[in-house]
């Protein structure tokens, strides 16, 4: 990340803070405001109680992503399949850089990201663990409140890999060692955001997004292998069969999770760089929603490729991850519905709502999704309500139930009708060179 961030920064597309922060609130309101008006990563230099820089928004942006891929302006759900095809490089081991210092927890930035928060969390840390019979290793988000210098508290979501990997361990009366990734490469955050199969190397993932051998070194305290160029990683073990209050917490979805009783991670060391970057990342937040996209775009895109569906460009989530928008060419009648079926099935977790639109639509930009729906048809042909179909998995009441599917295409046999009106010239305009 630290490479990432010193190109951000020498080419001017990073906006710098070097006015004093507080971790609590005041770090978050500036991300959101910057947010609420650019995709622009930012770097807070002089974090209160800290000597740590903070980094956030770096993954917050569609071209920054696909670049990270290695190729800038592309699909990024096509670039993604592209990527997985490669052969997967062995990873490098290498010795620990000399560079590299034990440090306390609490020396890290606290950061308090809502008002009703339990107190400072990270957010943006990659667990990466391994699977106690096969060996296999995972890399997966989850969020950790800091209690102390000896102790994180941790929600394992149902359905992650990571709580199958520590029911085994707890089934054993074992702990699970685990090390929490701050400020890891690119490719590995990723690869923790991306659905990858159980029984799938995600660090082998990591390497064929990075295109080459990753360098890894051994940590201090546990038998686990990190990307040598991480920039904090916190060692430690999840304890079996005990559970401890945890919450809470302002989450993705946009409410406060309750307190709960969650795992209970015993930090053994925390390693970091010399002069390293933290990254904050703000649950909710558009650094958070392209990440979550990562997993439902190209799960839905892999999902219409294996139904031997033709003519699929792109898949996208706007204006928030459970709404699936998929770019089509149309070749025949009835196509787009027949994708609109298959969307609905490849994500019972997330696809609540599923568009299907045109090659000329921004499905990055919603307003232009649903100009769409509004002018190429009858609103009431082109929408379909699936009723008593299972939300998210964490929904609480059948409340929160059901589908929608709505066609936004044209109509196939007269697409010459729609065809959209043009300014020529008017997409090479820099009005830097017209205004003063």
């Amino acid at each position: 990340m630290r490479a990432y961030i010193e190109k951000l920064l020498a080419s001017g597309q990073m906006r710098v803070v070097e006015r004093e922060i507080s971790g609590q609130h005041e770090l978050a309101a500036v991300t959101q405001a910057s947010q609420r008006e650019s995709d622009a990563p930012l770097l807070f230099r002089n974090v209160r109680g800290s000597r740590f820089p903070v980094a956030t928004n770096i993954y917050g942006s569609r071209p920054r992503l696909t670049g990270m891929m290695g190729e800038q302006g592309s699909s990024f759900c096509r670039r993604w399949v592209e990527v997985m095809r490669r052969p997967a490089p062995a990873p490098l081991a290498v010795e620990e850089p000399a560079e590299l210092e034990n440090i306390r927890l609490t020396e890290l930035p606290q950061l308090t990201y809502f008002e009703r928060d339990g107190g400072p969390y990270i957010t943006s840390g990659v667990f990466l663990a391994k699977d106690p019979d096969t060996g296999v290793p995972n890399l997966s988000f989850h969020r950790a409140q800091i209690i102390s210098d000896s102790e994180l508290r941790v929600r394992l979501g149902s359905s992650h890999h990571l709580t199958q990997y520590q029911a085994k361990a707890e089934a054993r009366g074992e702990t699970l060692e685990a090390a929490i990734l701050i400020g890891a490469p690119p490719p590995f955050v990723l690869a923790a955001a991306a659905p990858i199969a159980y029984d799938e190397n995600e660090v082998e993932v990591a390497g064929k997004i990075a295109g080459q051998a990753i360098a890894m070194r051994r940590c201090r305290t546990i038998a686990l292998d990190v990307p040598a160029d991480t920039e904090i990683v916190i060692e430690g073990r999840i304890l079996p069969h005990m559970r401890r209050p945890e919450g809470p917490f302002g989450e993705f979805m946009g409410f406060y999770v309750p307190v709960g009783d969650n795992h209970v991670f015993e930090v053994t060391a925390v390693v970091a760089r010399r002069n390293a970057y933290f990254h904050g990342l703000i649950c909710g937040s558009p650094e958070d929603l392209r990440l979550l996209e990562v997993a439902v775009a190209t799960c839905t895109y892999q999902a219409l490729l294996a139904a031997s569906l033709r003519g699929i460009i792109d898949v996208s989530c706007v204006p928030f991850t459970m709404s699936t928008v998929v770019k089509i060419e149309q070749l025949y009648e009835g196509h787009a519905k027949q994708v609109l079926m298959t969307a609905i099935g490849a994500n019972h977790d997330w696809n609540k709502t599923v568009f299907v639109v045109d090659e000329d639509i921004d499905i990055d930009n919603f307003d232009d999704v649903w100009w769409a729906y509004l002018t190429r048809g009858r609103a009431d042909h082109r929408a379909m309500i699936i009723s008593e179909v299972p939300g998210f998995y964490r929904d609480p009441k059948k409340d929160y139930w059901g589908r929608l599917a709505i066609d936004a295409t044209m109509p196939f046999d007269r697409k010459h009708e729609f065809e959209r009106k043009k300014i020529p010239g008017a997409d090479k305009i820099n009005l830097k060179d017209w205004i003063v």
